[in-house]
């Protein structure tokens, strides 16, 4: 299964927070939305990084009370690894494994199109998975 489908069935909407916002600001929203990370945009509205919940408390582990004011900009991952909605499931969560990240966002021709998780890909194998066990076990009664 591609990327594509992945994010067709939980939806594209991805949320963004510039990366001027301070760390509280962007704890509120990851709060408010329930999620673990969230893109970082610039001032021209261009990906420039991902901040995840882990950012947050490892900020907050070396920096105590005074983290809630710093910018996102000092605290989000650079550098991001991106997906492309062309990618196939096995592909990103290889990705996601080896480097040890648990979001990707979706990039199509430069434009950001969506996130997914590990949660997300997990969930696709394990759906995968069972649908193959019923095809069989029906396979299996009707012969």
């Amino acid at each position: 299964m591609l990327i594509s489908t992945i994010l067709k069935d939980k939806g594209n909407t991805v949320e963004t927070i510039s990366d001027s916002m301070t760390l509280l600001e962007a704890a509120k929203v990851l709060d408010q939305k329930r999620i673990g990370a969230i893109v970082a945009v610039d001032d021209t509205g261009e990906l420039c990084g991902v901040l995840s919940e882990r950012d947050i408390v490892r900020r907050f582990a070396r920096n105590g009370e005074k983290t809630g004011d710093m910018p996102v900009s000092q605290a989000m991952t650079r550098g991001v690894i991106t997906a492309d909605p062309a990618e196939d499931v096995d592909t990103c969560l290889g990705r996601m494994t080896d480097r040890r990240i648990r979001h990707l966002p979706v990039v199509d021709s430069g434009k950001l199109i969506g996130i997914i998780s590990i949660g997300d890909l997990v969930k696709y194998k394990i759906d995968a998975v069972l649908a193959e066990a019923e095809a069989m076990e029906a396979y299996i009664r009707s012969g």
